[in-house]
Order: structure tokens, then sequence, then C-alpha cells
């Protein structure tokens, strides 16, 4: 991918060793540094990021990484098992899915930046990645901060209510511990504004594509996070929201 620059901030992908240890220390500093700040080295580092494509997005004055996320391009459903998340979801529904795909995971932004620009930017690049594979799928988790689901029944309700996956699609459970929401929460009925004030960014950008979701979420305590699993069939964006995605609106 050639760098993308747009106002202030560029994006490009990761071509050396230490440009992937600096998305892993920032990744620590956003999923691990408050609940394990003595571990290791300051690095978010797993056997995935080996086959994995990093994607940085930098400032373009200091040259300082403000974002960063990791994807990896399947070549249909047959490879479904070599995705992160099929070591916390069933996704044999899946196996059948006859087009590429792209999962994206470990998506984060630097806590201390609030410009909105910076999403908007890294959407666009990993569009054009999507775009160059011709996936037909993207899917990844998205993680609620925390493990206790009660402050973020209104948002688990309102996923119940409207996104759940197709059933030809939807992920069974795996992992250990899981909140079963929609089973929990199938006779409550979600306040619209807690609900969309608790989701988190990138699932609301899941959502605005048409996205859809798990019907549980994994207790996840490492990362202290309860996660759904998320895909959004690309074919299905509404044109104005494809139309975001690519720049051209």
């Amino acid at each position: 991918m050639a760098m993308m620059v747009e106002g202030r901030y560029r994006a490009r992908l990761a071509d050396t060793p230490g440009d992937l240890r600096a998305a892993q220390r920032l990744r620590w500093h956003s999923f691990l540094a408050r609940n394990h700040p003595d571990t290791g080295d300051g690095l978010d580092a797993d056997a995935m990021d080996a086959t994995c494509s990093h994607l940085l997005i930098e400032d373009n004055r200091s040259g300082e990484l403000v974002a960063c996320c990791r994807f990896l391009v399947l070549r249909n459903g047959a490879d479904i098992g070599n995705s992160y998340s099929a070591q916390y979801y069933n996704l044999d529904r899946l196996a059948s899915y006859d087009a590429p795909m792209v999962e994206m995971g470990r998506f984060c932004v630097d806590p201390a930046r609030r410009d909105p620009d910076i999403l908007r930017l890294a959407w666009r690049a990993l569009s054009r990645q999507i775009d160059e594979a011709r996936a037909g799928l993207l899917f990844g988790c998205s993680s609620f901060t925390g493990t206790e689901p009660d402050q973020y029944a209104d948002a688990f309700a309102m996923l119940r209510a409207r996104h759940l996956a197709p059933r030809r699609w939807l992920p069974r459970v795996k992992a250990p511990q899981v909140f079963r929401f929609a089973r929990a929460l199938r006779l409550m009925t979600p306040d619209p504004r807690r609900a969309m004030a608790a989701m988190p960014p990138l699932l609301r950008s899941y959502l605005a594509m048409g996205g859809w979701v798990s019907d549980h979420a994994v207790v996840d305590r490492q990362l202290n996070t309860l996660h759904v699993f998320t895909g959004v069939e690309i074919g299905t964006i509404p044109p104005a929201r494809q139309k975001w995605l690519r720049g051209t609106a």
C-alpha cells in the first residue's frame, strides 16, 4: 500500500521490526498498561503478529504513532481457523464463505488523542486493503472496556434487538467464559441514547456500515474486556458509507 496522507496524518504499512515494536508499545499502553503495569517490556505481542500486516497512522509533523491495527487476509472461509477470532468463537458456519475475507484486530488510538480524523484515515486506509484483497467480509472482535456486563446492558440489548448476525454466519460459543446477552436480555427494551453512548467507537463504525455481531460476548480477563465477534459484508455497506470510506463523499 502506498502511503496515504490526509491533513495532519499519514497511513502506511509497517515495514521494519521497529515499526512493529512501535505498534506493540501503543497496543500495550491501550490494552494492558492499566491492569498489567509491571509486565514484561511494555509490548503487547503474540504469535499472530508474524502472520498479519500492520497499519500505522502517524502524525505527519512529529512522526509519532497515533493509531494502529493489524489485519489478516484469508483466501475464503476455509482459512477461518487461522484467524485470531477463531481462538474465542466457534466459526464453523463461516467455513463455507466463498470469497476472500479480512480480519482486523488490535485497533487502538493513542488515549491522549481525540481527533476524529485519525479514525477516518484509518478506515480509509483499511478500505483500500479490503478493495485490493477483493474481500467480501470484514470481521474482528469489538471490545467493551471491563469485564462486568451490567454497565453495558442497554448496549447489549440494542445489539440483540437490531444487530445479531444472520443465522447462517452466527458464531457459536467456544470460550470458557462468556456473557450470553441475547439470552439474558431478551426481555429488555434498550434506551437508544444510553445504548449508543456505551458502544465502543470501533463497534459504532461497524454498525454504521450494516455490521452484525455474535449473540454472546467473550470475557477476556487478560485484556480486561468484553468482546463480541463483529462482521460486515462489504457488498451490503450503504452507498453513502461506501463513499465516506473511500474518501469520495
